[in-house]
């Protein structure tokens, strides 16, 4: 798959995440993909498989109480590996988050294979959550 087509698949997986669009997450995720969160909070660590990843997301949701929004600022395509460059924003429990952060995907037969989320301020992002 071409850097260009990486970058789209990408583009679109953030475009299903903001929206809550799980059939399309779970189409554009390989079944035992890899996402890996920083920090040492309560949901740091690594999701094995297409469904923990989207157990995952589902509990970003719920933990902000649906006010988490993820705005993307770039996305840099490569034929292995994709960069996106992110904005978060949440507020829940009298808690906020408003850091930059990065993904950088794997990319492999037109899936995402994995992913390793980056953030500015690795200690607001596990306070927030909780």
């Amino acid at each position: 798959m071409a850097t260009v087509e990486n970058a789209e698949l990408v583009r679109r997986g953030y475009e299903a995440f903001s929206a809550g669009d799980m059939p399309t997450l779970s189409e554009i995720i390989a079944e035992d993909a890899v996402w890996h969160v920083a920090g040492n909070g309560v949901l740091s660590g690594r999701k094995q498989g297409r469904d923990a990843i989207l157990a995952y997301f589902g509990e970003l949701a719920t933990r902000s109480e649906g006010t988490l929004k993820v705005t993307v600022q770039e996305i840099v395509g490569g034929e292995n590996h994709t960069v996106a460059l992110q904005h978060n924003d949440g507020e829940t429990n009298g808690r906020t988050l408003d850091t930059d952060g990065a993904i950088a995907f794997q990319v492999r037969d037109g899936k995402i294979t994995e992913g390793r989320e980056f953030f500015a301020d690795t200690a607001q992002g596990d306070a927030f959550w909780g």
